[in-house]
Formats: structure tokens, C-alpha cells, sequence
């Protein structure tokens, strides 16, 4: 594609993103207040809409490859971004957040993985194009943390262990309470965080880890940064609303985890065997869609098993001690 029409799309994007974050905080949650379902479904929906519009319009401006990249890439990410999902729950209960204001914190954390992201797509992006080898690697990684997330035993989350917040409160002074919708306050002279501030290093820290994670699955979809970028911010937008709208639901996706081992193992796999033997786009789009819509219908048409029972203990006997 020439260089007019790579730049027309990123000022669409630009574009669609800037505006639809000055809407979203400048006017419908201009003052902090608790998302409810009806909201959080609404706003889910506009975002998956959003996607697929922008999605549409890279088939009309480049073609069904660039779209079928577009729609794997965003549909790997936002299946892996599901997992972001119990982080924020956790934090926001261990640092016990008022709900209102659980959204203001995702909306900045949102802002801070534009940056982080972007870095981390750049430079898998540099060495890619500089070193071929870098593939393999890329690959490899891919395929070891399927075999993870495949065979691991599911871990409860600790936001109080990450190493990123040890160190943030080693060296800056924070508040003991909430102070409104402040990230910062000023007490006497002095500048102070508050604890709304240190959810937010928490989040922002969980999501550099994630994007280690995902970024290498769709370089193995595509090579375009464009596509990677886009598709990664697509997502990640939707993240804010998919959290009070579908925590309780995700945990009945039972089949969801084993579902993405498969398909990182499959785009891993693929990116090891790329100079071999090319799968097409539209392949690889129906073992990825299926994988995760087989995941779903699963869970949903499969029990889930009974909870264990411990035996009883036996009744006490009427019997006189010896």
C-alpha cells in the first residue's frame, strides 16, 4: 500500500481513539460514578462496533488480507485480554476501591498502555525486520507459554506481590485513604500519592506483563505494525466496560484457558514453520475463531462438576466412656 493511504489510516485511527476518549471521559463519566450493567453493555458493544467498522474499512481501502489480519489479531487480543480482567478485580478488592471510581483508574490505565505498548510493538517490530532468527524465538515462547497456561494449575492473584509496587512505596510517600478522585494531594508542602494512584501502578504493571505475552501472538499473525498496533489498542479499549459487564460470566468459560493454549500453541507453531510452509490467513482466521468459539460453546453446553464433598463425620456415639 502506498505511503498516502498507510498515513490516512493511522489519522482515522488517531482520530476514532481521540475523540471516542474525550466522549468518554470528558462527557459520559465526566463525574465519577458506579458503571452499571445497562452502561457496561452499551459501551462493550460500541467498542466491539467501533472494531469491526474500522475493520471493514481496512478491507474497503486494502483488501480481504489486511482485513482477515485485522479481524485474527483483534480477536486473539481480545480473548487474551480476558485474563486482565480477574487482575483488575483482584486489585480493585485488595486495595478496596469505591466503585465509582474503578472506572477513572481503567480509563488512565487504558491511556498508559497507548504508550507501553506502542514501545513494545516498535521494538518487536525493529527486531524482527533486523534479525530473522528473532522469529524462531518468538515462536518458541509462544509455544512454552501455551504448555503454561495448557498444564498450569490455576493461581489466585496477589497484587500485593508484585515487585512494581514494592518498589513504588519504598520511594513515594502515599496517603493512608482515598482522597476523592485524586491521584496526587499536596499536604504541607509536601506532594503525597493516594492509594487511587497505586491501583493505577498495579494495572499499568499488570499490563506491560500481559503484552509480553500477546504482542509476540499477533506478530505471528502479521508483520504490519499498523495491524498489530490497531488491533492491540481495539481491544484494550474495550477492556474498561468488558470489566463490569462480564466478571461473573467469564468465570463460566471454563474451556476458555485451554482454548487459548491451543491457539498461542497453533500461532506460535506457525511462526516456526513460516519458512517452510505458509498457512493462509483465512485458515488460520477459522482455527482461531473456532478454537475460541468451540471454548464457549463448551462451557455453556457442558456441566460444570459438583463441588467436592467431605465425608461426614460419623455420629457420636450414646455409649458411656470406657
Amino acid at each position: 500500500m502506498s505511503e498516502p493511504g498507510q498515513t490516512l489510516h493511522w489519522l482515522v485511527f488517531g482520530g476514532v481513539v481521540v475523540v471516542m476518549l474525550a466522549l468518554d471521559l470528558g462527557v459520559f463519566h465526566r463525574k465519577a460514578h458506579v458503571v452499571r450493567t445497562r452502561e457496561a453493555a452499551l459501551w462493550s458493544l460500541v467498542w466491539v462496533c467501533l472494531a469491526l467498522l474500522f475493520n471493514l474499512g481496512i478491507y474497503w481501502r486494502s483488501g480481504s488480507d489486511r482485513a482477515l489480519q485485522f479481524f485474527q489479531a483483534w480477536l486473539i487480543e481480545k480473548t487474551l485480554s480476558v485474563d486482565n480482567l480477574f487482575v483488575f478485580l483482584a486489585a480493585f478488592s485488595f486495595f478496596a476501591v469505591p466503585e465509582r471510581l474503578q472506572h477513572r483508574v481503567l480509563f488512565w490505565g487504558i491511556l498508559g498502555a497507548l504508550v507501553t505498548r506502542g514501545l513494545f510493538i516498535a521494538v518487536g517490530a525493529v527486531l524482527l525486520a533486523a534479525f530473522h532468527w528473532v522469529t524462531y524465538i518468538f515462536g518458541v515462547f509462544l509455544v512454552i507459554t501455551a504448555a503454561r497456561l495448557f498444564f498450569g494449575s490455576d493461581e489466585s492473584i496477589h497484587p500485593e506481590k508484585n515487585p512494581v509496587l514494592a518498589v513504588f512505596r519504598r520511594f513515594v510517600r502515599v496517603t493512608p485513604d482515598y482522597e476523592g478522585a485524586h491521584f496526587y494531594v499536596r499536604r504541607a508542602g509536601q506532594l503525597f500519592a493516594t492509594p487511587l494512584l497505586t491501583v493505577l501502578v498495579v494495572i499499568e504493571a499488570t499490563d506491560v506483563v500481559f503484552a509480553v505475552d500477546s504482542i509476540p501472538a499477533v506478530f505471528g499473525i502479521t508483520r504490519d505494525v499498523f495491524i498489530v498496533y490497531t488491533s492491540n489498542i481495539f481491544a484494550v479499549l474495550g477492556l474498561r466496560a468488558l470489566c463490569f459487564l462480564v466478571a461473573s460470566l467469564v468465570r463460566r468459560l471454563r474451556y476458555l484457558k485451554s482454548a487459548l493454549a491451543l491457539v498461542l500453541a497453533f500461532v506460535g507453531g506457525k511462526m516456526l514453520i513460516a519458512d517452510h510452509y505458509r498457512i493462509s490467513d483465512a485458515v488460520s482466521l477459522l482455527v482461531v475463531g473456532g478454537l475460541i468459539g468451540s471454548s464457549a460453546l463448551l462451557s455453556a453446553i457442558i456441566p460444570p462438576p459438583p463441588p467436592p464433598t467431605h465425608p461426614s463425620l460419623p455420629p457420636p456415639t450414646s455409649e458411656p466412656p470406657v
